[in-house]
């Protein structure tokens, strides 16, 4: 029942967004307020369905957790998206070094002296420093997916169902600003749908497990904030276009989804030290 009136809550506060990003033409419009209020809206339906059920805030799962799960949060999404920008430089589905970003850092990192520096400093910032004001909108989201519907599914359903569920709302919740906006990378809507949909369940193994297994939604955060940072704001900005390029890279190409169903794969296999609920 709970569930039930998260995702009412869910759909019913982000229809406000969806609204405003759908008229406004996309998802750049609104100084990114509409994208960072649309991130917002499972946290907040989250928050006040333990409300609206006398419950604790703290069960969202605010404590830390042993910092080990939360470096391995960081680093997990880095190694998958690693693994397939390099399947996709190693096979030329696309080319590394994108000279109109490389430029662009050049620009504006502005230290002078050969291009190389700007573009390592300006790649070592955004990887790093970049992470913090990526939890910033991504913690909104994990709130409440990590935070609420992870373990509140867990509660009834195994981790191979509570994966599969969690992955599947969460997927579809993206739907109308892929369907009829334009947070896609080029390709069709039916081949950036399917290829996002089985990334999203698939990664969502991932986030499960370790949320489940650390008690802390802070691994959620950090994972969600880690594979936006790497995969749109380094990998495929770095990656030129060699002809179909859009068709492999990114969440709306088809490595990508593939590698993380490696890695789904991986977490299912140590689904057993999960703690029972």
């Amino acid at each position: 029942m709970q569930v039930l009136i998260y995702l009412t809550l869910v759909f019913a506060f982000s229809s406000v967004f969806y609204f405003l990003i759908l008229h406004s033409g996309s998802l750049g419009n609104g100084r990114g307020m509409y994208v960072l209020g649309l991130m917002w809206c499972p946290g907040l339906a989250g928050m006040l369905t333990l409300r609206l059920n006398n419950r604790s805030i703290s069960d969202l799962g605010w404590k830390w957790g042993e910092t080990k799960y939360q470096i391995q949060s960081w680093l997990i999404p880095l190694l998958y998206a690693s693994i397939a920008y390099l399947i996709v430089w190693a096979a030329g589905f696309g080319a590394f070094g994108n000279p109109e970003y490389l430029d662009a850092l050049v620009k504006q990192m502005h230290l002078g002296g050969p291009p190389w520096i700007s573009i390592a400093v300006g790649i070592f910032l955004t990887g790093t420093y970049g992470l913090i004001r990526s939890v910033s909108s991504a913690l909104g989201e994990e709130i409440g997916w990590r935070g609420f519907l992870v373990p509140e599914l867990s509660k009834t359903t195994s981790y191979t169902l509570t994966s599969l569920i969690s992955g599947m709302v969460w997927s579809l919740w993206h739907y109308p600003v892929l369907i009829y906006g334009d947070y896609n990378a080029g390709t069709p809507t039916w081949y950036g749908l399917t290829c996002f949909t089985v990334m999203v369940v698939a990664i969502n193994f991932v986030f499960a497990w370790m949320r489940l297994r650390s008690g802390s939604l802070w691994t959620g955060a950090i994972l969600h904030a880690s594979h936006n940072l790497y995969i749109q704001a380094i990998f495929t900005p770095l990656t030129r276009n060699t002809g179909k390029t859009a068709w492999y890279i990114d969440e709306f190409g088809c490595v990508l989804p593939l590698v993380a169903i490696v890695f789904a794969v991986y977490f299912w296999t140590q689904r057993r030290e999960l703690p029972t609920p």
